[in-house]
């Protein structure tokens, strides 16, 4: 059977809008700056909605496209595929995050890193804080949490023979 993207690329936006409402809603939950003391803990919840999104994307490319039976195989393969669109998305998703959503979050977490001991420099701070980064980190990261969920989520919503 021929695979055609259009579930991936549809779920990929999906999640990629879904990661700035996420983004919009640590700033407005002042996680980006007068609580950012918890932002390192809090961020990490965003894999809730990121493994939702992913067992539904998985879920409608079972029932929409292999007409209600999916092999392990054909599963992996769709989450691979919309893992790498959401990395190829992220480094935008990071620049609207970076210089529309929150641009003050690259100078409030560098300070803080700095006044609490975690880097003894700015510089050091700067280096690790930045849109490179983070674009380079979300890429990886997409690639790599999409594989492990799809990996895991098909052992459940792969089709059983019978």
């Amino acid at each position: 059977m021929r695979h055609n993207f259009k579930i991936e690329i549809k779920w990929a936006i999906i999640f990629s809008v879904m990661g700035l409402l996420w983004m919009l809603l640590e700033k407005l939950c002042g996680l980006h700056s007068t609580y950012i003391d918890y932002h390192p803990y809090l961020t990490n919840l965003f894999a809730i909605p990121a493994i939702w999104v992913m067992v539904l994307a998985l879920k409608d490319k079972k029932k929409n496209f292999f007409n209600g039976h999916i092999t392990y195989k054909q599963g992996l393969i769709t989450g691979i595929i919309m893992s790498i669109i959401i990395a190829l998305l992220s480094p935008l998703t990071q620049w609207i995050t970076s210089y529309v959503i929150t641009p003050e979050y690259f100078p409030n977490v560098i300070k803080r890193s700095v006044e609490i001991g975690y880097y003894k420099t700015t510089e050091e701070a700067q280096a690790n804080f930045n849109y490179l980064n983070y674009a380079i980190q979300g890429a990886m990261g997409a690639v790599i949490m999409g594989f492990v969920t799809t990996a895991i989520a098909m052992i459940f919503l792969r089709s059983k023979n019978k």
